[in-house]
């Protein structure tokens, strides 16, 4: 059975199933998670703890699940929890997950609880992970999207009763918030609790929030495409500087901007022979949020555009690596920035007439 995240304290308050499964690459979030099935857990009589972490392919296997078997001798019942890092348990890992959540069904004196980064798509239809969702709850704690983050944050705020002011004032406080915490929940979360220290309960002004939040954000190029190509060009320029900042290589950014550049040309071409639009992102490996916004962006983009894009990436490749090129910033982050916004600007093409009264 899979739960979102908000879904996890109403399932705890109906009984606790044998098996809990968390994953994703929000540590904060998987930490509540996890904290949440532990307290429930203490409160009916789990009251030891065995933790294990796959480590290495000669992970000993038997020892997990001898424990799992035994009887307690200091408690009635005990917690497993299997920290498995890498995502990825082995092929005797697989078989010995297997067994387990086989012999946990119905079980009442064992807990298992797995956490696991983020995993792909042909790991959670695996057979050790299919077995452990059908005999327990699986739970995918994934990144906070930057559109729910000042929400996040309001509520936050209000579990220790403080709150913005109301209006745009109000927004205006969270979006700066979450301007600064972008990327780093974990942050975020301290960044919250210092408010609480620092401020009474109730509401809470622009200024303050200003001059308490710290700059802790903290960006990666993976969300700097999805921002490219949503043409969102404010957040664009914020995001390159702080990549900057952070010290990230140059090449590796102009990577994933060639890489959307060129997947665009080829998805292109392959409208232009009437292939249907799912077929041709399946081809293009093309899931999840970016397939939303390659659907919205194809259509507008023309071939002309993408050309010129193709030939811009080529000449930044360049300067990035220390050439010059004439009527270009010879430094590369600026290259880099020229480049991101063109290929935003071209994002934020209107849609042809034609598709406009269509959609109309």
């Amino acid at each position: 059975m899979q739960l979102a995240p908000a879904q996890l304290t109403a399932h705890l308050q109906k009984g606790l199933r044998p098996i809990y499964t968390l994953f994703g690459d929000e540590a904060l979030l998987q930490q509540e998670a996890a904290d949440a099935i532990r307290t429930t857990a203490r409160a009916q009589g789990f009251t030891e703890r065995q933790v294990f972490t796959v480590a290495g392919a000669h992970f000993d296997w038997s020892g997990v699940q001898s424990a799992a078997g035994a009887l307690s001798l200091f408690a009635d019942r005990q917690i497993i929890e299997l920290r498995i890092p890498s995502g990825k348990p082995g092929k005797e890992g697989s078989v010995a997950l297997q067994q387990l959540a086989q012999s946990l069904e119905g079980a009442d004196a064992t807990l298992l609880l797995v956490t696991l980064p983020r995993l792909d798509k042909a790991t959670r239809t695996s057979a050790w992970f299919t077995a452990l969702d059908n005999h327990g709850v699986s739970v995918a704690v994934e990144t906070l999207d930057r559109s729910a983050l000042p929400v996040w944050i309001a509520q936050r705020l209000a579990r220790q009763q403080q709150r913005v002011q109301a209006g745009e004032v109000g927004q205006r406080t969270l979006q700066f918030f979450a301007d600064r915490v972008e990327g780093n929940l974990l942050a975020a979360h301290q960044e919250i609790q210092k408010l609480a220290l620092l401020y009474p309960e109730g509401e809470l002004s622009f200024e303050q929030v200003e001059s308490a939040v710290l700059n802790v954000a903290r960006y990666d190029v993976f969300k700097l495409s999805e921002s490219v190509l949503a043409g969102q060009t404010l957040r664009v320029q914020r995001m390159l500087d702080g990549l900057q900042a952070e010290g990230e290589a140059e090449v590796l950014v102009h990577y994933a901007l060639a890489e959307d550049i060129r997947a665009l040309c080829r998805a292109k071409a392959a409208l232009a022979q009437g292939r249907p639009m799912p077929m041709v992102l399946r081809e293009q490996r093309i899931w999840g949020a970016r397939e939303r916004l390659f659907e919205r962006v194809l259509p507008r983009v023309s071939t002309a555009q993408l050309e010129q894009l193709l030939q811009w990436a080529h000449t930044v490749d360049g300067i990035v690596k220390g050439m010059k090129s004439p009527g270009w910033p010879i430094q590369g982050w600026a290259a880099l920035h020229r480049l991101a916004q063109a290929l935003a600007q071209a994002c934020l093409t209107p849609p042809p007439e034609k598709m406009r009264k269509s959609v109309a």
